[in-house]
Parts: C-alpha cells; structure tokens; sequence
C-alpha cells in the first residue's frame, strides 16, 4: 500500500515538471526575439539619422549658395535698385459730360435777378450758343474699412479746373451716424446736395439762385444721424468757413457759417413714396462785395456785412405704380425759402453826398418757391413743368434813407418780383445718357423779359453711385 503511494507521488512529480521547463523554453525564445527587433530598429534609426543628416548638409551648401547669387545680383543691380514696398490703388472713376446749345433774347452778360444780389454764385443761364457746361471728373475709392474719399473736379467751360468736391466720409461709426469732412455740397433742402446732371432741369429754381448763388458748397464738417424708426428720419449740423454766397470768405479763425436740417419719408402703400424737409442756415458775411451801377451810370462796388439767416421748407412726392418706375412714374417737388439779413452796406459811389466812401444800416426780408413736376409718360421719355416766383419783401437801406444816396443808386436792389415758367421734354437711351429739350419764359430783371431756349445733353462715363431719394 505505501509502496504504490510512493511510486504514483514520483510520478506525478515527474508529469507537473515537464510544462514549466516547456514555458521556461518559450519565454526565453521571445526575449530573443525581442532583442534581435530592438537591434534591427536601432540600426534603421541610425541609418535614418545619418541621411538626415547628410541632407541637411546639402541644403546648408544650397542655401549658401543662393545668399551668395542673391548679393552678387544685387550689388550688379544696385545702381538702378528696384522700390522696397508696393501699393495698389485701383479707385472708381467716372466723368459726367454736359453740353448745351442755347438760345436767349437778352444778353447772358447783363442778366440779373433783379432785387436780389447773389454776387458771388453763377446767376446767369450760361454763354448763347453752344456751350461746353460744366463737366466732372470724380474719383472714389474706400480708404480703408472706416473711411471713404471723394473728389470731385469742375471742368469750367471757359476753361481751367476747381475744386468742386473733395470730402472724406466715415462706413462705420455705428448707431446712425456718419461724418463728413472736406468741401462740400450743404445738406440742406432737397436739390442742394445733388449735382447739376441729377437736376431735372438743365437749371437750377430761382431761389437756389438768389438765396444761394445757384448752389451751396464749403469746407468743413457734417454729422448725420439716422434714426432707427420705420419713418425715414434723419437730422444733420454742418459748420464751415462761409466761403460762398450768402457768405464771404472771411479770412478769420473759427466758424463763419453753420447749417442744421431735418428729414423725414416714408411709404404710403406699394405705390407711393414722400419726404420732407426743414433746414437752417446762419451766416456772418464779412465784406460780400457785388457789383453794381450808380445814378451817374458809372461802376461801383458795394458791400455787405452782418448777419444772414435762411429757413429752407422742401417737399417731393414720388409715384410709381406698384413701385415700378421703369415704365411711368410722377415726381412732384417744391421748396419754400425765406432769408432775413441785418447789418451795415457800403458803397464807393461818387454820386449824391457819399463822395466815393460811405456806408450805413441795411435789413431785408425776402422769400421765394418754386414748384415742379416730371410725368415719365412711357419708357426713356420724360416731360416736365416748373414754375418759379421770388417775392421782394422788404429792404431798408440806410443810405437811401438818409439821403446819402438815391434809390437809382441801387438799380439791382430795386423793388421786382421776379417770375419764370419752365417747360422741358427729356429722352434717355439709357441710364448713362440723357437728351433734353427746355423753353423758358424768365422775367428775373426788370423790363427784360426772357425767352430762353435750351438744348442739353449729359453723359456718364465709368462707375457712377446712385442719385439720393
């Protein structure tokens, strides 16, 4: 019995040993297996790390090289050496072309509106005949993601250029606002801002003309704010220099002419569309000279100087049916202008007892309107009618009151109340031209009726923004 428990226990022993000695075998056979990979993947590292580094190498000599050409061509090059930075400057321009041929009965050179003295704009309706008008040339570009510029240049038909536009404007202030700075037309009333080829006549109404000197332009600076209402409503302030009629250019620091307006439009149906306008102009012309002829038939130069102030009332009703304007539409206008002036007026007459130097108080009190409508009555064809009336009011002059001098002293501050009626037919092959045919009856001076006959052409050539409302 023990016999046989012994024998079976050393054979059992014998059996367990033989499958640790078989693992001991296969562990062993992997770590060497292990270690020949690890051996194979070191030399490969090493093999890589050397080509890398020969190719380094290579590219050390190559870059060497190349600095070495580079200095060689640039001390061959360097008497004629090339500009370090480049800018592009690729802005649109545009040109508007205008000519007429006109036909007066009085002579432009002696045309006034009689009871009124602006001097120092373009009163008179242009040279008889055919005539250049007055072209422009504008150039705009966006000068960076805040700010934009204009110019604007004026080719005079008597030749040379001016200035007539140059401003900067903001694209970014944010909560309605915009500036403005530089020269420029006044916002106020409704025609004043636009240029002459937007015009629906080939001229501007009467009170542009004796209130503004035809159309308002100065260097300075204007705020607009839009406000957020369904309405259209806009306010704007201008200050500038008064350098144009109703101001002077005063040669003085500061501020000689400021301007605030208000606009307000809206929608009535899919069909018709309205603005309307309330503005203000103060200015303190120091010395506004005009010329003039005295009792004696002989020159003389008067001056003004004191304080202008013009309230400016304007209207415009658009009507397009369902808003499409390409086939007919109607567009009604009007302005309403009202000016008081208080101050002093000199002369350099020789007659009565002024002897060539005198001056004394002056005050007036005018107005003026006019009223338009333009009916497209079918594609590309327009006609139009404009009636125009100034009103004399009341003038004072110290001078005639004293008895320095007589009222024949002053023949263009003669009491008149100048009418004009307007009628014209315009045909555009296209939105880049226009053709326009215009009759006028004008009674602006005193006794000199004029039957005025205009015939007018406008073209633009480049990129042109679109016209304000």
């Amino acid at each position: 019995m023990n016999c046989i428990s012994l024998s079976t226990l050393a054979a059992c022993g014998v059996l367990a040993s033989l499958p640790a000695h078989a693992a001991d075998n296969n562990l062993q056979a992997l770590r060497e297996e292990i270690a020949q990979m690890r051996q194979a993947y070191e030399q490969r590292i090493t093999a890589l790390e050397a080509r890398l580094a020969r190719a380094e190498t290579k590219a050390d000599d190559a870059q060497t090289v190349a600095q070495q050409v580079v200095v060689q061509q640039a001390t061959i090059r360097q008497p004629a050496a090339a500009p370090t930075q480049s800018n592009s400057f690729n802005p649109e321009v545009s040109m508007i072309l205008q000519g007429s041929y006109n036909n007066l009965k009085q002579d432009p050179n002696a045309y006034q509106i009689t009871g009124f003295v602006p001097a120092l704009g373009k009163v008179s309706p242009g040279a008889r005949g055919f005539s250049l008008g007055e072209s422009e040339l504008v150039i705009a570009a966006n000068i960076d993601p805040d700010w934009r510029g204009t110019a604007i240049a004026s080719l005079k038909p008597e030749g040379g250029v001016e200035m007539e536009n140059a401003f900067f404007q903001s694209l970014g202030l944010g909560n309605g606002l915009s500036f403005k700075g530089g020269r420029f037309f006044s916002g106020i009333g409704y025609m004043n801002e636009q240029h002459a080829h937007a015009w629906d006549f080939d001229d501007a109404p009467l009170v542009y003309k004796a209130f503004l000197g035809g159309q308002l332009g100065d260097d300075g600076v204007q705020l607009k704010w839009l406000a957020p209402t369904d309405l259209f409503l806009e306010f704007g302030a201008e200050a500038g220099r008064g350098r144009t009629f109703p101001g002077a250019d005063n040669n003085k620091n500061g501020i000689s002419q400021g301007a605030v307006f208000a606009h307000l439009g809206g929608d009535v149906g899919t069909s018709n569309a309205w603005r309307a306008g309330l503005s203000w102009l103060g200015s303190s012309p120091n010395n506004r000279r005009y010329d003039d002829s005295d009792s004696l038939g002989k020159p003389v130069s008067n001056s003004f100087s004191g304080k202008s102030r013009l309230w400016i009332a304007d209207g415009i009703w658009k009507w397009a049916p369902e808003g499409n304007s390409t086939v007919t539409n109607l567009k009604l206008q009007g302005e309403y202008f009202r000016r008081h002036e208080n101050g002093t007026l000199g002369s350099n007459s020789a007659a009565g007892l002024c002897a060539g130097s005198c001056a004394n108080g002056y005050s007036s009190e005018q107005s003026g309107w006019y009223l338009q409508g333009v009916y497209q009555f079918m594609p590309r064809w327009r006609a139009g009618l404009r009636h125009d009336a100034l009103s004399y009011g009341t003038v004072n002059i110290g001078l005639v009151n004293s008895g320095a001098l007589g009222a024949a002293d002053f023949p263009l501050l003669g009491a008149h109340d100048p009418k004009r009626n307007t009628a014209m037919l315009d045909y555009s092959p296209s939105e880049f031209t226009r053709f326009r045919l215009q009759w006028a009856h004008d009674n602006s001076g005193i006794g000199a009726t004029d039957n005025q006959v205009f015939l007018q052409y406008i073209f633009s050539l480049g990129t042109h923004g679109a016209h304000s409302f």
